[in-house]
């Protein structure tokens, strides 16, 4: 065994990250899958993997030069249905548990995802993007088009003509010549949740109405099998998240917040009484909310997204997130409010699947990736034993000197308590140079989760500073609601009482700070340079810079700002400009670089243009990172020569300008 050693920038890809997982019919085997990063190639793939819980063993299902994800057990548990890039475009193939080799399902010209299995088990559901027939769908790069969707393109999706997806259903036993059956077709994005129970219809979100402008609030509708469809709950005023029916198929349950509430308000439980038309909120007493987790830059797929698991008619199990972890809660569906955590600590933990009382779920915390759970909920369930089955990085994290973390909580300008951690680096002593970074969002969180670009600052010497600022989830309804029509006060003031405190503790250096953040964390270290020189250098990542660009250039533009400020640029035009960090760019003498993501539709590049230009033209030192055919979060799960470049120019810049490195030196 060698000696341990600090992490560095090429361990990224040596991290098999965890992107999903789903118990077997009998709760015996668990399907999961696996990603992993072919160096020689340079390209990311997934692999699905089976664990046998009588055996303890793990078996390798799939394997080759492709994404094989979207598992999902038959009904009998002797297939598994799944979605792989083998072929090209992504088609549904069908494993035999036992072994043997897998068979393509759907052979449709534009490819085929999310496969879903009939209650009977004889038919699979699955969405499909357009069907131009014959021809080839038009290159929107070359060809003339013209729009008429309120909003158009639609980041890490593209253009939504062509991106919108329809549900269509077909027999397991089809031969490839077999025509499945079309059950929608329409303009949106529909996404299967799951069949009825009766097998009679699918339950499914519609989203990115082409008269939309807030495009993340589904339809849910309910599809039967002649194509007759019904709006089930929800429209794009009202908030929905991961709608499930109930076993007995009377009651949708699904997770969002009173609509007509602020932005960032928390997301209650509801139940839906589908014949009667009632409608209960499950959680109006718990503080902060379901559904919520905390900001990573794993590339961990759907592990994290909000989900519904439902065993029975009389209760669900939920994700919740308070301050900086993430827990399990038991919520009752009906009878008197009742809800009580079942898996909780400082960790962060995800609910993937429930069957016959036994309970999947994946944990991270700082030092960790994810891995996988199995909890009995028989009995006193906080009180059952945990049982982990994958260890799927101890090995890599076994070399490593880890950083030691540090939670912190000070009080901000206007005396509110204001939670953070500090990492202390493995090398160097206190005062250590600092990183301050921030999350996005804004209505996101920090905490107890694996975050690789802390790691890899602090296996560099940095202390990294993280706070949950104003505007946080995690904290109530207040906290995460009072900077709307104030940005750039509150959050501002909660960052600088952060770094001040840690600087007291003689934990930051004051001599030796740089600052960055990614979308809302951008945003504010935008924001932070032209108002302060106590940093060194900066990295604003995809930020917001103009509130009133952004409002006609961004797909989230119109629903976003006037969410966030409280009203149109006309009608409020000196709340857009003093909430803008480009307002005060002017200012800036901290040398910043600017990584931009060229095909970022969230925050388009113009955004970090013309803050780039003004700091230009007023002799401050800045340079700008572009990174081509970019989303929204390209340094988190887009191309690796990206993700590695941006891991670089974080440790040349800050290397430079806060350790006095040269550029060579800072990224070794």
């Amino acid at each position: 065994m060698t000696d341990p050693r600090t992490i560095k920038p090429d361990d990224l890809f040596r991290f098999n990250f965890l992107q999903e997982a789903k118990l077997s019919p009998d709760s015996m085997m668990v399907i999961y899958g696996l990603s992993r990063v072919d160096t020689d190639a340079d390209k990311e793939y997934t692999d699905l993997w089976l664990y046998n819980k009588v055996t303890d063993e793990h078996r390798r299902m799939t394997s080759g030069d492709s994404r094989d994800n979207g598992a999902a057990w038959s009904p009998d548990g002797r297939t598994i249905a799944f979605t792989s890039t083998r072929d090209g475009k992504p088609q549904i193939y069908l494993l035999p548990v036992d072994g043997g080799e897998a068979r393509q399902l759907t052979h449709m010209k534009q490819g085929a995802g999310g496969p879903h299995w009939s209650p009977d088990g004889s038919k699979i559901a699955f969405t499909c993007g357009p069907d131009y027939g014959e021809g080839d769908p038009p290159d929107l790069t070359k060809d003339v088009y013209r729009v008429t969707r309120n909003v158009y393109r639609f980041d890490a999706i593209g253009y939504l003509d062509q991106a919108v997806s329809d549900i269509y259903i077909i027999d397991v036993d089809a031969g490839k010549d077999a025509d499945p059956l079309r059950l929608t077709d329409d303009d949106t994005l529909n996404t299967i949740s799951m069949w009825a129970p009766d097998g009679n219809g699918i339950l499914y979100s519609a989203m990115m109405a082409p008269d939309a402008f807030a495009l993340f609030y589904p339809t849910v509708r309910l599809v039967d099998l002649d194509g007759n469809i019904t709006d089930v709950a929800g429209d794009q005023h009202t908030p929905v998240q991961a709608a499930k029916l109930t076993p007995d198929g009377t009651k949708l349950v699904y997770m969002g917040s009173i609509p007509g509430s602020d932005i960032g308000t928390k997301s209650d439980l509801w139940v839906l009484d589908l014949d009667s038309g009632e409608l209960t909120n499950r959680t109006p007493n718990l503080a902060v909310g379901v559904g919520g987790g905390l900001s990573g830059d794993m590339p961990t797929g759907q592990l994290r997204l909000p989900a519904l698991r439902i065993p029975n008619n009389d209760s669900c199990y939920v994700q919740v997130q308070a301050g900086g972890d993430v827990q399990i809660y038991k919520i009752a569906l009906h009878g008197d409010e009742h809800w009580e955590p079942v898996v909780s600590g400082e960790r962060a933990v995800y609910p993937l699947d429930i069957v016959n009382d036994s309970l999947l779920y994946a944990e991270t915390t700082i030092n960790a990736t994810p891995d996988l759970y199995l909890k009995s909920l028989i009995g006193d369930i906080r009180e059952t034993p945990e049982e982990q089955i994958t260890y799927l990085n101890a090995d890599l994290l076994a070399e490593l000197t880890l950083p030691e973390p540090e939670n912190i909580i000070f009080t901000s300008a206007d005396g509110t308590h204001v939670e953070g951690w500090f990492l202390k680096p493995p090398v160097g002593e206190a005062p250590y140079p600092t990183i301050l970074y921030i999350h996005g969002g804004p209505h996101s969180a920090y905490g107890n989760t694996f975050h690789f670009d802390f790691q890899m600052l602090a296996g560099a010497g940095y202390g990294v500073l993280f706070i949950n600022h104003r505007a946080s989830t995690g904290y109530g309804n207040r906290f995460a609601t009072m900077i709307k029509g104030d940005w750039g006060n509150l959050d501002y003031a909660d960052l600088m009482a952060g770094v001040d405190y840690a600087i007291a503790q003689g934990l930051a250096d004051a001599d030796r700070l740089g600052c960055c953040g990614t979308s809302g964390g951008g945003n504010l270290s935008s924001w932070i340079v032209g108002n302060t020189d106590r940093f060194k250098a900066a990295v604003p990542q995809n930020p917001v810079t103009s509130w009133r660009s952004f409002y006609g250039t961004s797909d989230i533009g119109v629903w976003f700002s006037v969410e966030e400020l409280g009203g149109h640029p006309w009608e409020i035009p000196d709340t857009y400009d003093r909430c803008s960090p480009i307002t005060y760019a002017h200012n800036c003498t901290t040398p910043t670089l600017m990584v931009q993501s060229e095909h970022d539709w969230r925050c388009p590049a113009e955004q970090s243009e013309q803050f780039y230009t003004v700091l230009k033209a007023n002799g401050c030192v800045v340079e700008m990172l572009r990174q081509p055919g970019g989303s929204h979060g390209a340094s988190v799960n887009g191309a690796l020569n990206l993700r590695r470049e941006h891991n670089a120019a974080l440790l040349d810049w800050f290397g430079h300008y806060v350790l006095g490195q040269e550029p060579e030196e800072a990224v070794e």
